[in-house]
């Protein structure tokens, strides 16, 4: 059956469903009891630009720069994908036409979501069928090369919805605090961050954590062979622990990658992970609006923060062993 799915997921300012365990969080569709992952099967994918312009951006802009985002994630390494860009078009970006449209629309009503995805899937196999975007031009926006005060960098936006198109949910590697009713970014080391950074600020390049992900989905068999991963339960007192965010450290390399327990029992995956000895350590979702990652309901962040005893060595083109972190109530 084909359906039509619109996704939660969006860039946000201040302020589907998730499948397998992994680094980041990959989009899926229940089929039977099992997850499958979304993703687009043939390449190159065909996109067509609203023609609309906005105050800072014309539609021209906006297209080079969403070229220049669909580039940067084709362009990490051992990554099979393409894109193209196939016109300009009167449509809106509103899933159910049958092509992949992004473009501008005027939704004063969102005030706090800059961009947001929707797909049409076929839920048997998890293929996307057609994905759109909307940028929302009740913001400021801009294309300067070093972004341009109180506007919002178009091309990072672009580069995150992008993101969600290509079947990446969000990370949590990031810092935010409670400000003015909302949340400031204090620090994102990944590109699908669910809070935009302040306007003027850049963020053009996929970090560690989006490129596990990206090559996870993507990925070629150099890349399998070539990285490993982590596996094992979260518990607490015994219990699994649903929800939890599984941080793995290189400090040989300083690059962060994270995984969640999306399973009852608190099992978890971290892949994409270079050889070599990684610091773990697990946290709750407790720094962030929880629905941008799972469904709450079952959420467990009554926990305090903690590390595995000792390095856990990742193989290449393997898994560790399981490793069991435990925690503790808060």
């Amino acid at each position: 059956m084909i359906r039509l799915r619109s996704l939660v997921v969006a860039a946000m300012v201040a302020a589907f469903c998730v499948t397998d365990v992994g680094a980041y969080l990959k989009l899926g569709t229940n089929l039977g009891t099992r997850l499958v992952t979304l993703k687009f099967n043939s390449f190159p994918i065909r996109y067509f630009v609203t023609n609309r312009d906005v105050p800072g951006v014309t539609a021209q802009q906006a297209q080079q720069a969403i070229d220049r985002a669909f580039a940067t994630w084709a362009g990490v390494p051992n990554v099979s994908l393409s894109s193209q860009f196939a016109g300009f078009t009167a449509a809106t970006p509103s899933t159910g036409d049958g092509i992949n449209v992004l473009g501008f629309l005027n939704r004063a009503d969102l005030d706090r979501v800059l961009g947001s995805t929707s797909f049409t899937v076929d839920t048997t196999t998890g293929e996307i069928l057609e994905s759109d975007i909307f940028f929302n031009s009740t913001f400021a926006w801009s294309v300067a090369s070093g972004g341009e005060p109180g506007r919002q960098d178009f091309e990072s936006i672009a580069l995150h919805e992008i993101g969600h198109l290509l079947g990446l949910g969000h990370s949590m590697i990031g810092e935010t605090e409670l400000i003015g009713g909302g949340r400031r970014v204090l620090s994102a080391e990944a590109v699908m961050f669910p809070i935009a950074f302040a306007a003027g600020t850049l963020n053009r390049a996929p970090r560690a954590d989006d490129i596990a992900g990206i090559s996870d989905i993507y990925g070629n068999d150099t890349f399998r062979r070539a990285t490993g991963s982590i596996t094992g339960r979260v518990t607490k007192n015994g219990t699994g622990v649903l929800g939890a965010h599984i941080i793995a450290f290189n400090p040989a390399t300083g690059k962060l990658i994270a995984g969640f327990s999306l399973s009852n029992d608190g099992t978890f995956v971290v892949a994409g992970l270079e050889p070599g000895p990684h610091v773990v350590r697990v946290e709750p979702l407790d720094d962030g609006d929880i629905n941008s990652f799972l469904d709450p309901a079952n959420v467990d962040i009554n926990f305090k923060p903690a590390f595995y005893n000792k390095l856990v060595t990742v193989p290449r083109g393997s898994t560790a062993a399981s490793i069991e972190l435990k925690v503790v109530p808060k």
